[in-house]
């Protein structure tokens, strides 16, 4: 076993390479049963925890941990790596000699004439060079459709403006909210028959526009909401502890004298 410890802490070897031969001992017949029954597929659990255990680490801005969570991010870009490695597929070295690549291509700004672009114009070139290489058939073709709704919102909005079809101004996407409002009030008229399907893509506009205010804002839409899910949780857990100080329950309170409560509490975050 200390010949194997001894591999991994080899000092001739660099940070990174020590985690790609640590990954190939654990694959190894001398390795570990539960790292070498892992697939592409059964791994995918696990990376999308550790992706949002850094999102989390983030938003939190508790960056002193940001290292330690990156770290189990990259492993499991090296375990990726390694499978393929196994299968003759690629390796590593595969992986990142691609992405440089890439990233040399996408940046004509820097690594060839150079110009001086703002942010937005780099996004917009980024979208123009993937379709016009070939290397994406469709604009949209990039955005996996497993990603959050929301994100998915925000990146369809910011590809497609890319190539030209975006509004404006903000202002503009306020007049198509204003839109989607109307046609969803129209669906919810006194009388009218409810249709379940309609009000459902009615909502799914209403949510696409909002999304791209807030990408015309530059405010990314799954943080805002995941900031305004934790302020309502924390608000409504501090109602929780008054009802309960009360001796009493939800039950026996009517909806005016939960939401003076509420209001209460609103006025103290402020």
């Amino acid at each position: 076993m200390k010949d194997l410890k001894d591999r991994v802490y080899d000092p001739g070897l660099t940070p990174f390479e020590r985690l790609t031969v640590l990954m190939e001992i654990l694959r190894s017949p001398e390795g570990c049963a539960w790292d070498r029954k892992q697939t592409h597929e059964s791994l995918v659990p696990y990376l999308i925890e550790e992706a949002y255990e850094v999102i989390e680490v983030i938003e939190a801005g508790r960056y002193d941990d940001l290292a330690e969570e990156l770290g189990d991010l990259l492993t499991q870009v090296v375990f990726h790596a390694q499978l393929g490695r196994e299968r003759g597929a690629f390796d590593i070295n595969d992986a990142v000699n691609s992405v440089v690549n890439k990233l040399v291509n996408r940046h004509p700004h820097v690594f060839g004439e150079r110009k001086d672009l703002k942010p937005q114009q780099v996004r917009d070139q980024w979208e123009k060079i993937k379709t016009s290489s070939g290397e994406k058939p469709s604009v949209l073709g990039g955005l996996p459709r497993t990603m959050p709704a929301l994100t998915m919102a925000f990146r369809m909005g910011e590809k497609a403006g890319g190539v030209g079809f975006d509004w404006k101004q903000a202002a503009d996407v306020l007049e198509k909210i204003d839109e989607e409002l109307a046609e969803l009030r129209a669906e919810l008229q006194p009388g009218a028959a409810v249709d379940k399907e309609r009000l459902s893509d009615e909502i799914g506009d209403l949510l696409f526009a909002t999304a791209s205010l807030a990408r015309k804002l530059d405010i990314e839409p799954e943080v805002a909401l995941r900031r305004a899910l934790e302020k309502f949780r924390s608000r409504f857990e501090r109602m929780e502890l008054v009802v309960r100080d009360s001796g009493g329950g939800f039950d026996d309170y009517s909806l005016d004298e939960l939401e003076e409560i509420w209001q209460g509490l609103k006025r103290q975050d402020r």
